[in-house]
């Protein structure tokens, strides 16, 4: 998940990225755009961006069944 602090769709994001890797056994990790220009210039209007396997896969709200059914596919 790339997002930034004090973001509250971020916040909310995390938690649905945090259940559904939970459940389905996946490695997650955050990375926040005011520590990486490179990944600021790329999704500064998006965030939060969640990635899978490296693919953008939804970006400002997650939808948790949508995000479950990707991890297990």
């Amino acid at each position: 998940m790339i997002g930034k602090p004090g973001c509250h769709l971020c916040d909310d994001a995390r938690a649905v990225v945090e259940k559904v890797c939970a459940e389905t056994g996946a490695a997650w990790e955050e990375r926040d755009i005011t520590r990486d220009e490179a990944l600021h210039r790329e999704y500064w209007e998006q965030i939060p961006v969640v990635l899978v396997d490296g693919e953008q896969h939804t970006f400002w709200r997650v939808d948790e069944a949508r995000l479950r059914r990707e991890l297990q596919g």
